[in-house]
């Protein structure tokens, strides 16, 4: 079992659930989870504990995000197309991927992500302005060059099988 399947399986994302998290909105709007996060706690010095509401708030969006949207009502776009290559890559344990997409390359900008992520956290636990601004910046960066690939991969593997194929519509 993948990485990728794990984690999926922690949200939930059954074949329902995966087409209801390629709804753009979704995919869009888990952008505001991070900075949210990062605000949140770094507003611990003037609301004090306060602060745990919308940083749980937005810890829970995350989480419940995929699943509260309905299904688009086209998968032909960018968001989409992310989130359905995301699935391909997961299933590469069963259905093999072409070689150009088995690269060292996802991992370096999961990599690159997950550093902005620690820098974002470390940047708001010391008070860090640009550190904040850098490790979210980081963070999207990597993630949304990972996405981008991700429709490359599901471009490249829609029409070679029928399952992939069922998901554009």
């Amino acid at each position: 079992m993948t990485l990728e399947r794990k984690i999926a399986n922690l949200f939930n994302l059954t074949d329902e659930n995966w087409m209801k998290h390629s709804n753009p909105i979704s995919v869009w709007s888990r952008y505001s989870v991070l900075p949210i996060i990062v605000f949140s706690f770094w507003s611990r010095v003037w609301i004090g504990w306060w602060c745990l509401i919308p940083g749980v708030i937005s810890m829970l969006w995350m989480f419940f995000n995929p699943i509260l949207f309905n299904k688009p009502k086209s998968t032909k776009n960018w968001a989409s197309k992310a989130v359905l290559g995301e699935r391909v890559f997961l299933n590469r344990d069963k259905i093999s991927i072409p070689t150009w997409h088995n690269t060292p390359l996802h991992g370096l900008l999961n990599a690159i992500s997950s550093v902005g992520l620690l820098l974002a956290i470390w940047s708001t636990i010391y008070y860090s302005i640009w550190g904040a601004v850098l490790g979210v910046a980081l963070a999207y960066i990597g993630k949304s060059w990972y996405l981008d690939r991700m429709v490359w991969l599901y471009e490249d593997m829609k029409d070679d099988n029928k399952t992939y194929k069922s998901w554009e519509y």
